[in-house]
């Protein structure tokens, strides 16, 4: 039943209790219809949600360095990407990889040099505060490799500045210790085009001749320190970048066109129309500028769709633009149809049904994928992060759109969900573990090679992404017990790489929240029993970081600093709902903490139903990129609001 602490006692006690209890029920109602109502709204007519997702400031500021590198310059597009990098700095003239992090200099480099391609002096407060940061920093030559190599496309180092990655790569054969099936689908798709560009040295056109010699410590020429030894193995493919490059000449001319078709057709083949190569944005551009590179007119049917899937990124509005990393349509849709079914499967069915429909649609059944190449012979049945991805179906989208229709009761599902799970089963690392796009993809001496710097060259299996395949094995494995010796060992997975403080960590959201929480609700679908050492833990550390106003939040700096988990300096109302999320999960629907919880979204909430988290919500890459899902803090507080209420009045 419905319980509230704040009674009054000059009323009589049976009486007060009993009306406070009554008007907390109808606050919470009123909450959850509004928030239900304001994300019907949000609704494409066709059946599918898709929210703004937004990066740092790296990629809008590589829009404008795409437009000089072409002599494609968009005045007012750029001047209101311009207007959106100014409000982004930071107090320090930094730009940070999310919200109140610390300064970056890959993002800060590129920043500067696409405001003074965009025409502000670099004598203006703003732009010398940032110059002095980027010194403060080495200079611009202590830049990350994808941002080398940008600037030795516009000649402001010199290319031996960059790691030595010849096309030729594309002809190693598969056992080869490096081979692009070895590293993650976004660095592949990354990669390819980029052997084009590195290969034949690109110049870009760079129409007003902007150069920033203003931010290297000394003369890019002279700079020595490019790559900074870390590691033994580190040493060794150092020293074969610089045989690669002395033996550059010995290569034969055929050898080298072979490589070059090659890599193109791989590229061509995955261009994936106005959805691009790999759905994101640096494959995409790179591809585009590729293409170009290689000859093909501007007009070639393939060069004008990728010039399209990259402005199909621009979000544009009234003073200001950005440019997101990509779209997330899938995993928003399935996300939403949770919350709504959470808060009412009756009164929502025509809503969920226009998604599943759309869904249904979006399924990946017979296309070939990169993942065929370790899985040659398991059937299709995934479905894609984006709009379209054929190449690259998603794991984690897999698992929580499957799970969604099982849980909807809706009919004409029954078949896209066993697809789907028979391909989880079959997507199933050695480990018990289940990585984002490819089975086993754990080569981890491949981030010791230069050009792996960022340190995410690859896909792993991960626990977030595991539990929710685990949550889609034990939901369907009731009545099909072909699933249970996979979830078995995913369980087995996960219980080995639970924190010693209980919490698990969070690959794909911010962070040990979000890792604890998806652990969670996935192991909320077996059949362990709540009083598993897992589900104490857990509760227990999620306890221990709520905040004094009874909400969560953890900075994003948690992947840098583990004394930051679970920590932050507010509450969000998105990690609030995961908190809350995650106690019910573990039978805590009655404690004082979910309590409090609830009490945070019911006062936080907004006149409009939804709330207003303004940090960013995930990583792209721990440590590198980080993202902000527009619509976390729309279905993430309906979804734990409606869940409380379903638990208490099953009391």
């Amino acid at each position: 039943m419905f319980t509230d602490s704040n009674t009054h006692t000059h009323h009589h006690p049976a009486e007060n209790s009993a009306t406070a209890i009554t008007s907390y029920a109808a606050n919470l109602e009123a909450a959850i219809s509004s928030a239900q109502d304001a994300l019907l709204k949000l609704q494409h007519p066709d059946g599918y949600w898709v929210f703004e997702l937004e990066a740092d400031c790296t990629i809008p500021a590589e829009y404008i360095m795409m437009m000089h590198y072409l002599d494609d310059i968009n005045a007012e597009l750029q001047a209101k990407i311009a207007v959106y990098l100014r409000s982004r700095q930071a107090e320090d003239g930094s730009y940070p990889l999310f919200t109140g992090g610390p300064g970056d200099i890959s993002c800060s480099v590129k920043v500067y040099y696409a405001l003074k391609m965009a025409g502000d002096s670099p004598d203006a407060p703003h732009m010398s505060r940032l110059r002095e940061y980027i010194l403060s920093q080495g200079g611009a030559a202590k830049a990350n490799v994808f941002t080398r190599i940008a600037l030795a496309m516009f000649e402001q180092l010199p290319w031996r500045g960059v790691p030595y990655i010849p096309v030729e790569i594309m002809l190693f054969p598969s056992w080869f210790p490096f081979h692009l099936d070895k590293v993650s689908y976004w660095s592949r798709t990354v990669m390819v085009p980029l052997f084009i560009l590195c290969t034949l040295k690109a110049t870009a056109k760079n129409p007003l001749q902007v150069n920033i010699l203003e931010l290297f410590v000394t003369h890019p020429d002279l700079e020595q320190h490019y790559f900074p030894e870390r590691t033994l193995l580190n040493k060794f493919f150092l020293g074969l970048d610089k045989l690669g490059r002395a033996t550059r000449p010995l290569i034969p001319k055929k050898m080298h066109e072979k490589a070059i078709a090659k890599a193109k057709d791989w590229f061509i083949e995955r261009l994936n129309g106005e959805d691009g190569l790999g759905g994101i944005f640096p494959a995409m551009v790179n591809a585009y500028e590729a293409m170009l590179l290689l000859g093909m007119p501007a007009d070639h049917p393939h060069v004008v769709v990728a010039r399209q899937a990259i402005d199909k990124l621009l979000v544009i509005n009234e003073h200001d633009a950005y440019c997101q990393p990509c779209l997330s349509p899938v995993w928003d849709t399935g996300l939403s149809v949770l919350a709504l079914q959470e808060a009412d499967k009756v009164k929502n069915a025509a809503s969920l049904t226009r998604a599943y429909d759309w869904l249904k649609s979006k399924q990946l059944l017979d296309q070939p994928g990169d993942w065929q190449v370790s899985r040659p012979h398991l059937a299709g049945g995934g479905w894609a992060f984006q709009f379209e991805n054929p190449y690259y179906p998603d794991v984690d989208d897999t698992a929580v759109v499957a799970f969604a229709m099982a849980d909807s009761g809706l009919p004409d599902l029954e078949e896209s969900i066993h697809r789907a799970t028979r391909w989880i089963v079959g997507m199933q690392s050695a480990n018990g573990g289940y990585g984002a796009f490819d089975v086993d993809n754990t080569y981890y001496y491949l981030n010791e090679i230069p050009f792996a710097d960022h340190g995410a060259l690859l896909d792993p299996p991960t626990v977030d992404v595991s539990a929710r395949c685990a949550m889609l094995m034990a939901r369907v494995a009731q009545d099909h017990d072909e699933y249970l010796p996979a979830l078995k060992r995913t369980i087995e997975y996960i219980r080995g790489d639970q924190e010693a403080d209980g919490s698990w960590f969070g690959r794909w959201g911010t962070n040990y929240i979000y890792g604890t929480w998806s652990t969670l609700i996935g192991l909320e679908q077996t059949d362990l029993p709540k009083s598993d050492p897992m589900y104490v833990k857990a509760a227990h550390w999620l306890k221990s970081v709520q905040r004094e106003d009874g909400g969560w939040g953890e900075d994003n700096f948690s992947y840098h600093d583990t004394s930051f988990s679970g920590r932050y300096r507010f509450s969000t109302a998105f990690q609030t709902a995961w908190a809350v999320l995650g106690l019910i999960a573990a039978g805590e629907v009655h404690s004082p903490e979910v309590k409090a919880g609830i009490d945070f979204l019911l006062r936080t909430q907004q006149s409009n139903g939804i709330w207003n988290d303004k940090c960013f919500t995930a990583p792209g890459f721990p440590r590198v990129f980080y993202l902000k899902y527009h619509g976390y803090d729309k279905f993430f507080p309906l979804w734990a609001l409606a869940r409380y209420r379903n638990e208490l009045i099953k009391q």
